[in-house]
């Protein structure tokens, strides 16, 4: 049996099984090739020194699960699959039935469906041509500027508002003020006593921006810096818009994965045109991909998203049915999967903890409870992964104060990485910058950066 057939038939199969998904495409690549997609995100992207640093990454931690099986899938329509050329056609025929999983997750989830109705289906292309704009733009205005652009976009990647339009308008102008109400009656005779006067007239009123606090970061920036170049503009939108297509694969990817671990197993199952031979071979790599240890550990400190989500959709199934199942694919996303569907029994039946990792080496289970379990799931999915982050105000002299709402993501900042970050949005916005936030042991701090990229830190008073 060729991979041809063997894609063939599994298609066929899936759609029996009442699997609907976009279409796929799926294409033999290189080890090298692939390290590349992993790194970039995408095969054709902008260009940036700090993609170098994940390669090396990469070439660490390179996996599918616990198993040295290799596979890129992009959503879209049609969807974009990479397979490793190395893999035996049993491993490939588990990747296979796994993208068809993955497709099929993709067109049902709500959050899949928002995000590429507004950032389109096929991001391949579009990376493609914002790789070449950029390299227009490195033509035109130089290596050192562009990259001066591009350290700051990709440095508030993350910085994004989920919850807005991709493409969002700007903040409405501040529109006249309104004529007073007529006065009462008794107001009116008042005023006209003598020594009495009437109230001045209403005032415009000074236009403050933001008008409340600002997290999406690269659309104010790239919006209402006050030099901003066109081109530039155009950085920190292209970046925007990768990060708005990326998130629902990050906010979704322990059901997404579990779906699509799901249905590789249950695929290769019914597949009956499988030879006995290959059909042990699939199962072998499928055991390797959803165990929860890698190599031969007995205790894991990171959860393995195919083996949770693997386990709880099993869960549903056998208790809900393969119905209620596919009604929750649509509707969820990684936080109310987990919190709704995350139980005691199961977590126990999965030896779940969460833990903390000294400075000096040392680790110890901190609880079992369950919704410590489920909140150490999370804590790294909330915000995108990054600190809760607005613009508070940009004031008359066009400085710019940020504040770090360490609160609501519970954590303080790195100071060093953050000093870091200041100095690279400061040579964007082009005046200087603010930033209140709290360190690691919860300290206030202030932190100021001029154009000169001098960062000066202090201690806030309590």
């Amino acid at each position: 049996m060729t991979l041809d057939d063997c894609n063939t038939r599994l298609q066929r199969l899936a759609r029996e099984l009442g699997l609907d998904y976009y279409p796929v495409d799926f294409e033999l690549v290189p080890q090298n090739f692939m390290l590349e997609i992993a790194v970039y995100g995408v095969p054709v992207r902008m260009n940036h020194w700090s993609f170098g640093l994940r390669y090396i990454h990469q070439l660490l931690h390179q996996h599918m699960g616990h198993s040295r099986i290799f596979e890129v899938m992009f959503p879209g329509d049609p969807c974009r699959a990479y397979m490793m050329d190395t893999n035996s056609l049993a491993e490939n025929a588990l990747v296979t039935a796994h993208v068809i999983g993955h497709a099929d997750f993709v067109k049902r989830n709500g959050l899949f469906s928002r995000f590429m109705s507004m950032a389109g289906g096929h991001i391949l292309e579009q990376s493609a041509a914002r790789a070449h704009a950029l390299e227009d733009a490195v033509l035109r205005h130089g290596q050192r500027a562009v990259e001066t652009v591009l350290d700051a976009a990709l440095a508030l990647e993350p910085h994004i508002d989920i919850h807005q339009l991709l493409y969002r308008p700007p903040y409405p102008e501040p529109g006249e003020p309104a004529a007073p109400p007529e006065p009462p009656p008794f107001r009116e005779r008042y005023q006209r006593l003598p020594g009495e006067t009437s109230p001045p007239p209403a005032s415009v009123v000074h236009r403050q921006l933001p008008p409340h606090p600002e997290t999406d970061l690269l659309w104010f920036i790239a919006h209402y810096a006050p030099d901003l170049k066109d081109w530039e503009r155009d950085i920190f939108l292209a970046v925007r818009e990768e990060a708005f297509y990326f998130y629902p694969v990050h906010a979704c990817q322990i059901m997404n994965e579990g779906w699509a671990s799901y249905w590789h197993a249950r695929l290769l199952r019914e597949a009956d045109f499988l030879s006995q031979e290959l059909y042990l071979q699939a199962l072998r790599a499928h055991s390797d991909v959803v165990r929860p240890y890698g190599n031969e550990q007995r205790l894991a400190l990171n959860i393995n998203p195919y083996h949770l989500g693997f386990a709880i959709w099993e869960d549903i199934i056998d208790r809900e049915g393969l119905d209620a199942a596919r009604r929750i694919c649509a509707e969820e996303d990684d936080f109310g999967f987990i919190r709704n569907y995350l139980h005691a029994k199961l977590a126990e039946k999965l030896d779940l903890f969460s833990y903390q990792a000294r400075a000096d080496g040392d680790t110890r289970v901190v609880s079992r409870d369950l919704h410590a379990v489920r909140e150490a799931i999370l804590g790294a999915k909330y915000n995108y992964g990054a600190p809760c982050i607005a613009v508070e105000r940009m004031n008359d002299d066009f400085s710019l104060v940020l504040r770090h709402d360490h609160s609501r993501d519970g954590r303080g900042l790195d100071l060093a990485q953050a000093e870091q970050v200041m100095q690279y949005v400061a040579r964007v916005w082009r005046r200087p910058v603010t930033l209140h936030t709290v360190d690691f042991r919860g300290v206030a701090r202030t932190m100021h950066v001029t154009r000169q990229d001098v960062v000066h830190t202090s201690v806030r008073p309590a």
